[in-house]
């Protein structure tokens, strides 16, 4: 956990959002490995990280997986500054005819009702739903008070 690779620098918090400072390479890193960097934060504070992707070499087109980067950083920003988790997983996997994106912490998570409602709650995660939504997929978010936090988004690739 205290070792550091070239990638921890690359990413930042601002805010307690998480910002990649370089560009976006899909064709390079591949979507999981651009979304892998957005976790160098919580490593460094001694967040577990685990991965499943079973389904490595899928074809995503660019602004599919430019809506799952985004998601995904909504959602580890989320985990980053508010749940306190000691585990993070991260799920990248081929569903029927689309993609879908999990975003799990055991951390306090927090009432969903609450977090909708008011000027500033829970605008980043209703600003991604909506543009999830546009784009004809699904997000659900799921958490309780003390039961952590999963984020999903779903994206159809035809």
């Amino acid at each position: 956990m205290g070792t550091k690779t070239a990638l921890d620098n690359e990413v930042t918090t601002v805010g307690g959002v998480l910002t990649d400072l370089q560009p976006l390479d899909f064709h390079t890193l591949g979507l999981a490995g651009c979304i892998d960097r957005l976790t160098a934060p919580l490593r460094q504070h001694g967040t577990a990280v685990h991965w499943d992707t079973p389904h490595w070499g899928i074809e995503i087109p660019a602004d599919c997986a430019s809506l799952l980067y985004q998601s995904a950083r909504e959602a580890l920003s989320n985990a980053f500054k508010f749940s306190g988790a000691s585990t993070v997983t991260v799920q990248l996997l081929a569903v029927d005819h689309g993609i879908r994106l999990v975003v799990a912490d055991d951390g306090t998570g927090f009432d969903r009702e609450a977090a909708t409602c008011g000027r500033h709650n829970g605008y980043g995660l209703r600003l991604m739903a909506v543009a999830v939504q546009e784009a004809g997929g699904a997000a659900e978010i799921t958490s309780a008070p003390g039961g952590g936090t999963s984020v999903t988004v779903t994206l159809p690739l035809d």
